[in-house]
């Protein structure tokens, strides 16, 4: 009846099982098999290699050719298609496959193990968010971080972010970024280490599952100056030279057969001796501005690797190091760019003159480079293909190192047992003594398709309990069955948009014996045809099983234009400053013709600052005053001639006005038009805009009300913000 003759006994937390180890998952970006020195590349990573030294290397281990796919499986240990993943979250569409949505009977490795006595956080690239899930100011925000799982996100949401401005978020709300005086990479590192310093105060005893995923090495390069010079002059022998020393350092270290054969170039690659020497110069030092970028990302998780070992906390953390979410990107095409979305979607015209003209920018803020596809295929040695490629280990084989100091004692083995991405979430629930429940939050559970590697820790010679995969990207596929893998010729370049120009179901087949032909070079097909066949038929029952069919090999924007109805004439309302949206959300300006009408404070000292913009310099639209007269910039790209301005002659005077633009283009989006400035009904300034970009650059550069958040279009004096009163911003989309 009373506190003294009671006995207190709280409810228990959930505690995780004794001894379970700490979690550190590292996913690079766009890294090729050949890349980093610990798998045989040109990069010296020394952190990479320094884990692999006291861990293992595993050189059989595959993603799915594709970003948001390979981050999906990852997080899920279910296959890409299962789990509505099966195409870069961008250009998903309306079938159950390619829906971009983690369905919640699916749940994330983060999500098990927060519910049993882990601590969760997210750094870096979050790229599994459905068209329109991107924006911060609305929705359930099920599909962010912080919805899967994660108690704590710190990084960005897309497929890329300017290393030098990027756009990014603490749990869902933006990040106002103090100028940078290095990349990303260090500000994440940083803010891990941060991260786990407070967890280990907290709760010293509670195990942490920290998931680091960086967004370089994809576009766009960009790299402190000093990182960039250090490779000055290293990759003048070229792309070809580059895989056969890459296969001779590889053989030489055990990381492939010394019996491997090195596949030949495609012959839409051209041989680096076919190339001018102006080419030559100009694609060298694109390939040292990529170096730089993965040296100084493996810089700055040796920080976090070595801080672990300074707390004490390394022995007892299963780091588990993925180099690269697909093979090297071949989105530069043949030239390279130094604007990415600029080439693949604006139509920014380069040649060798103007790409000579940027080499001392690239890799600095004002470039969005990328290098070209031979790069690419260098560095994913000794395979064919690259990134895009589900077919062919180019796009699939990445290289991955596993190191847990308390619990594995082979230290430096290599591991050539067959591994998948879905592999990773059982591995660690197994490692951490979990077990995969049944149902979670309510929701009965979706079966893991992955296999836990923890029987190969202790086992270099067991036999592989993975014996059975398949694969399909953008129309390209494959099956994988007990070291035989059956797979489709490509029918589209992986740097071209579009599709094939027929249909998948149309492509031709290939074998291959990968217990004797380990990259993937002697294709088997014409003396073997039933083998093909039953292989095909086994493709078909998981397409079936695992909801790859409607099959699409259209890349780009076509692909999701083609599941979405066009924009339709509406208005968007702005009730002031200060608000920031995704592209998804935004008005689409860079399609349709448009009228601008703002409502306006003007203050005594005149007006100056930003009212709209979107995009950047590399592809966006700024509207405001400069020196108190109004303007328009448009940027198709970053190059002189891809720059349009339209100014007024006056200074607009203080008070209250009414500001309107008015954009009427001459045709199909990207041929220009005409625009004006009026204010108070009476026309300012009118002049042409010479053609306008399809998508605005980069991927997570946002619409911005009273401002330019990230990478701006324009530089101002005094900055971007706008210094009068917003009272309200109506976008008519004509």
């Amino acid at each position: 009846m009373t506190f003294a003759d009671s006995t207190p006994a709280f409810p228990r937390p959930v505690q995780a099982p004794a001894g379970a180890p700490n979690v550190l998952l590292i996913l690079t970006d766009d890294v090729g098999f050949a890349a980093a020195s610990a798998f045989g590349g040109p990069v010296p990573t020394p952190a990479l290699d320094q884990l692999a030294a006291n861990g293992l290397r595993y050189t059989r281990f595959h993603t799915t050719a594709m970003c948001s796919p390979t981050r999906a499986a990852l997080l899920t240990g279910r296959n890409h298609h299962a789990v509505g993943n099966g195409i870069v979250s961008d250009t998903g569409s309306g079938y159950p496959g390619y829906w971009s949505v983690i369905p919640r009977s699916a749940a994330t490795v983060a999500q098990v193990l927060r519910l049993n006595g882990y601590d969760t956080a997210f750094i870096g690239k979050h790229h599994n968010l459905p068209q329109g899930g991107d924006d911060a100011n609305s929705g359930s925000f099920d599909l962010w971080p912080t919805g899967l799982g994660f108690q704590y996100f710190y990084g960005f949401v897309g497929g890329d972010t300017n290393q030098w401005r990027p756009t990014l978020y603490r749990g869902t709300s933006p990040v106002a970024m103090p100028p940078m005086t290095t990349t990303l990479d260090h500000y994440l590192a940083q803010d891990l280490i941060h991260w786990i310093h407070g967890q280990k105060a907290a709760a010293p005893d509670k195990p942490f599952f920290a998931y680091l995923a960086p967004g370089s090495a994809h576009a766009p390069h960009q790299a402190p100056a000093e990182w960039i010079a250090r490779f000055k002059g290293k990759f003048d022998s070229g792309w070809d030279q580059l895989r056969e020393d890459s296969l001779a350092r590889q053989k030489a270290g055990g990381i492939v057969p010394v019996d491997t054969a090195l596949t030949p170039r495609p012959k839409e690659i051209p041989a680096w001796s076919s190339l001018s020497p102006d080419e030559q110069r100009v694609y060298a030092h694109m390939m040292e501005v990529f170096a730089g970028m993965l040296a100084y990302q493996d810089d700055q998780i040796g920080a976090v690797l070595d801080e672990l070992k300074r707390m004490g906390q390394l022995d007892n953390t299963l780091v588990v190091f993925i180099e690269g979410d697909n093979g090297a990107s071949p989105e530069g095409a043949l030239t390279g760019s130094t604007n990415e979305l600029g080439a693949l979607a604006n139509a920014m015209k380069e040649d060798t003159r103007w790409l000579l003209s940027q080499m001392p920018r690239m890799g600095g803020p004002d470039s969005y480079e990328i290098y070209p596809v031979g790069w690419a295929w260098a560095t994913n040695a000794p395979f064919q293909w690259t990134k895009q490629v589900g077919s062919h280990l180019g796009g699939t084989r990445n290289g991955m190192v596993v190191s847990w100091p308390a619990r594995i004692r082979d230290k430096g083995g290599i591991r050539t047992q067959f591994g998948h991405v879905n592999d990773i979430m059982p591995t660690i629930l197994e490692a951490a003594g979990i077990a995969m429940p049944d149902v979670v939050d309510g929701v009965r559970q979706q079966k893991i398709d992955g296999t836990s590697l923890v029987y190969s820790f202790d086992a270099p010679q067991a036999p592989e309990r993975h014996v059975r995969q398949y694969f399909e990207m953008l129309g390209n596929r494959a099956i994988y069955d007990h070291g035989w893998l059956a797979s489709t010729t490509p029918g589209r370049l992986p740097w071209k948009m579009g599709g094939s120009g027929g249909l998948p179901t149309d492509y031709k087949w290939e074998l291959y014996d990968l217990t004797k032909d380990f990259s993937q070079a002697h294709d088997l097909a014409a003396a073997e045809p039933a083998r093909v066949a039953a292989l095909r038929a086994e493709w078909d029952a998981e397409a079936k099983t695992n909801n790859v069919y409607p099959l699409d090999d259209r890349q780009g924007t076509i692909r999701a234009l083609g599941a979405m109805p066009p924009p339709k004439p509406r208005a968007y309302v702005y009730w002031g400053a200060d608000i920031s949206v995704a592209q998804s959300k935004a008005p689409p300006i860079n399609v349709r013709g448009f009228a601008i009408d703002a409502d306006i404070d003007v203050p005594k000292d005149g007006a100056r600052g930003v009212l709209i913009a979107s995009g950047s310099r590399f592809a966006g639209w700024s509207f405001g005053f400069d020196n108190g007269r109004p303007f328009v910039v448009h940027a198709a790209s970053q190059k002189p001639d891809d720059q349009f301005r339209i100014a007024a002659a006056a200074r607009v005077a203080p008070g209250r006005h009414k500001l309107d633009y008015a954009y009427k283009p001459d045709g199909m989006p990207g041929q220009g038009g005409t625009m004006t400035i009026s204010i108070d009904g009476r026309e300012v300034a009118r002049g042409r805009i010479g053609r306008t970009a399809f998508v605005a650059a980069g991927l997570g550069e946002t619409f911005d009300i009273g401002r330019d958040t990230g990478a701006t279009v324009v530089d101002l004096p005094g900055g971007t913000r706008f210094n009068g009163a917003i009272a309200r911003i109506e976008v008519g989309i004509r």
